[in-house]
């Protein structure tokens, strides 16, 4: 017997007759399989945090809401397919016309979710819909045919979206807000991350409306009536404080008719309105060609209840063949946007290229 195993065994001696009672091992993380024909959602209700509950290649028709912190929800690849119908035990999720819903409580977020390597098709609003967390991860998710948008978020902070499909959704691919209904300042998401996603056939590929500190990067979008909007408006604190760069943004030239708060979108790359201190740099802008208000390569736009863009920074950019050109600046030069070192031919007015 070494002298270590003796020393530890008159440490636990001396524990138990000091009556501390020992600290309760930490339950083991567990895997739910669930298969083809049988409830994600009773899975998901039976898991509890760190649990993983895998999902197996299949078509399930039912919508999943997620309460537990710390949970992983991971299919097997696109085959693991969630659609409407059949047997709804998710309540509120299914009855609000989401796929998948991550939702916290009043007042508390709900924490370290993971969604990944699955598909959310043909739900009346949303793929995926995420409320209220914290360090939420999606990746490897296709959201493609939903009526509003594939992947969204409000009152979160932290996210990351990296290696996702949204398309042929009916506003957004990826839409992120501080909040969707309530007119409120812009919230701080504390670095939540857009990245390495694919964002295609969309009314707009993505759009962050009302939020700081967060950056998109390395997308790839094309094919959406618009490519990237950045929104705020008059509230305070202001939208901005955000990066948007090295993404590759080429021919979003769909037609999308008006609606109650935009003009018709087409032919829009980057669309910047009413946000401040945003930074856009190292992006490809390629052929978005329009007639829309909104149309060019980069435009800053004043936002529709006419709050204007301020000190925002469109630098290093590659443009080419964007209509009606490749920078457009509809804001007074009292404004203090920059302009520098961009590669293109035209601008509105001219001199920013």
């Amino acid at each position: 017997m070494t002298k270590r195993y003796i020393a530890l065994l008159l440490s636990a001696a001396a524990l138990a007759g000091s009556g501390v009672a020992a600290a309760r091992p930490l339950p083991m993380p567990r895997t739910h399989l669930v298969h083809p024909g049988q409830s994600i959602q009773r899975a998901v209700n039976a898991a509890r945090q760190g649990d993983t509950v895998l999902v197996l290649p299949g078509v399930y028709h039912e919508s999943v809401k997620v309460t537990t912190p710390g949970l992983t929800l991971r299919g097997a690849g696109r085959r693991t397919v969630l659609e409407p119908g059949g047997k709804k035990l998710s309540g509120g999720c299914a009855k609000w016309g989401n796929g998948i819903c991550v939702v916290g409580a009043k007042g508390k977020r709900l924490e370290g979710v993971t969604v990944s390597r699955l598909t959310v098709t043909g739900f009346s609003h949303t793929g995926l819909m995420a409320v209220g967390t914290d360090r939420l991860t999606v990746r490897q998710v296709t959201a493609e045919k939903n009526g509003m948008w594939g992947i969204a978020e409000e009152r979160s902070v932290r996210s990351e979206y990296q290696n996702n499909i949204a398309r042929n959704n009916g506003d957004a691919g990826l839409f992120l807000a501080n909040t969707v209904t309530a007119e409120q300042g812009a919230a701080d998401t504390r670095g939540t991350l857009i990245a390495h996603n694919r964002l295609e056939g969309n009314r707009i590929g993505v759009t962050v409306r009302r939020l700081r500190d967060l950056t998109v990067t390395d997308n790839y979008v094309t094919g959406n009536c618009a490519g990237m909007f950045v929104v705020g408006d008059e509230n305070e604190p202001r939208a901005g404080a955000l990066t948007v760069r090295d993404n590759r943004v080429v021919e979003n030239n769909k037609f999308c008719p008006a609606t109650a708060r935009m003009p018709f979108l087409q032919g829009s790359g980057i669309v910047l309105t009413g946000a401040e201190r945003t930074y856009v740099s190292r992006n490809l802008v390629v052929g978005n060609s329009g007639t829309s208000p909104y149309s060019g390569g980069i435009v800053l736009f004043r936002s529709f209840v006419g709050a204007v863009g301020e000190r925002n920074r469109v630098t290093r950019n590659v443009l080419d063949g964007n209509s009606p050109a490749d920078l457009v600046n509809q804001e007074s030069a009292a404004h203090h946007n920059t302009f520098a070192e961009n590669s293109c031919e035209a601008s509105r007015p001219a001199g920013l290229c």
